[in-house]
């Protein structure tokens, strides 16, 4: 079955610029991929019927054939072709676009980061990967029921071994399953340290909301769903600011004029509708569409009151709030940690659902999500003290706030040497502080 599976990913890159063409090769050429070009929408739908392509990045505007049909004819075509769209942040009616009709997996903005354009190709590629294993398990699965059916009922000992191989195939369909979800998380949390890119580093709140969330969920104990969908939606809350002009991003919320507020109370719905042509997203999206809703019924976009806002939506609209006050986004002035708690306390009733809000505040104060960690359990080290094996305890982001590691993942001897060349390049000798957990032999030496 693996051997089936491209050893090397083969990627067209479309746009009407040739300068455009020879910075993506640049960029892309020391990658494993194999790299074709087009300079229409025609010639790459051309080449797509005489040429196998695991991947296509397109720009949104070109003469004749734009980006977005381009990508949509490709998806109807060749469903399997990862679609990425290069735009700028004008461009918010082309990337709707190519979101409802390309259904395109990403969208990268003009004027793009070099690594990170890496990161999401190699993302998306991994996304396809996972997904074609998926598949391609799953006709195992089917072809294997065909043949059990087939089995003679006498041969028991026969029924038996492969009952007992298909169990095994099972197993790693669920792993596969289990991957393919996991990616999804992921690849919203590197979703998220791009729309952070539009904000200066002391504004980024995403990150932390995901902390608070994953945390409310584990010390709550949600069920697997709703904290994977929660997750996703602490990551993606703000896309629909993705339009914003910069003076509406650097303004507190309570300071915006009239027409300013009115474009900021859209953003819940214009998140929401970036998201529903991805049916995983689904409830993703009703969660962000609600998180501004009120308790008393005051909220935005449909003013639902009390239990009628989405639990999920209830227990974001907190977590925003929380580590938004303290960044200085909805007062004038930055509120510390204790002012946030205690601003929360006072508005249970009216802006939060009280029970949640009280669980919420319970674990502010018990497990401190947004504190720096003092679990003994948990080492604090920099890229020259970590050692192959060792598994990050919490997400790791570059300076400028892109998602560069998840947590859970396990370092390996090229991924330190790939963080160290990473590092090298931050700005202002900016070194990275990775939080990982304590290896079992470590634990074991220190009782000696």
């Amino acid at each position: 079955m693996a051997d089936s599976l491209p050893t090397t990913a083969r990627l067209l890159l479309v746009d009407d610029e040739e300068n455009i063409l020879r910075s993506l090769q640049r960029i892309l050429r020391k990658e494993p991929y194999e790299l074709e070009t087009a300079t229409s929408g025609e010639a790459a739908l051309s080449m797509m019927e005489e040429q196998k392509f695991d991947l296509v990045i397109s720009d949104a505007r070109m003469p004749g054939m734009d980006g977005p049909t381009l990508l949509a004819k490709i998806k109807k075509k060749w469903p399997f072709c990862i679609r990425i769209l290069l735009t700028g942040y004008a461009d918010v009616t082309a990337t709707i676009k190519a979101i409802n009709e390309g259904q395109i997996y990403r969208y990268i903005s003009k004027p793009w980061d070099d690594e990170e354009l890496k990161l999401i190709v190699r993302q998306a590629l991994a996304f396809q990967l996972s997904e074609r294993r998926r598949l391609a398990l799953e006709k195992l699965t089917r072809k294997q029921n065909k043949e059990l059916k087939a089995l003679n009922a006498s041969l028991e000992n026969k029924v038996l071994a492969r009952t007992e191989e298909l169990k095994e195939t099972a197993d790693m369909l669920d792993a596969a399953y289990t991957e393919l979800k996991q990616s999804y998380v992921t690849t919203t949390e590197v979703f998220s340290s791009l729309i952070a890119k539009r904000l200066p580093v002391h504004k980024q709140p995403n990150p932390l909301v995901i902390a608070m969330v994953k945390a409310f969920a584990e010390y709550h104990n949600l069920d697997e769903d709703l904290s994977r969908d929660l997750s996703m939606a602490a990551a993606l809350y703000n896309l629909g600011k993705l339009g914003w002009p910069d003076e509406l991003f650097f303004a507190s919320s309570d300071l915006l004029n009239r027409d300013q507020r009115l474009e900021y109370l859209k953003y819940p719905i214009q998140g929401e509708q970036l998201l529903m042509a991805l049916e995983p997203l689904k409830e993703t999206a009703r969660i962000i569409r609600h998180h501004q809703e009120k308790w008393n019924g005051y909220g935005v976009p449909e003013r639902l009151q009390g239990k009628n806002i989405p639990y999920g939506s209830r227990i974001l609209r907190l977590a925003v709030d929380f580590i938004e006050l303290q960044y200085g986004l909805i007062l004038e002035r930055k509120v510390s940690r204790d002012n946030a708690l205690k601003l929360i306390k006072r508005y249970k009733d009216r802006l939060y659902d009280p029970e949640i809000a009280d669980q919420f505040l319970e674990v502010c104060m018990e497990v401190a999500p947004d504190v720096e960690h003092d679990d003994p359990e948990i080492l604090v080290l920099d890229t020259l003290r970590v050692k192959p094996g060792m598994v990050l305890a919490k997400n790791l982001y570059a300076a400028s706030g892109m998602l560069l590691l998840n947590e859970g993942k396990e370092l390996t001897a090229p991924l330190i040497d790939k963080l160290t060349s990473f590092e090298k390049g931050e700005p202002d000798g900016y070194r990275y502080t990775l939080y990982v957990h304590r290896p079992d032999d470590e634990e074991t030496e220190n009782e000696s």
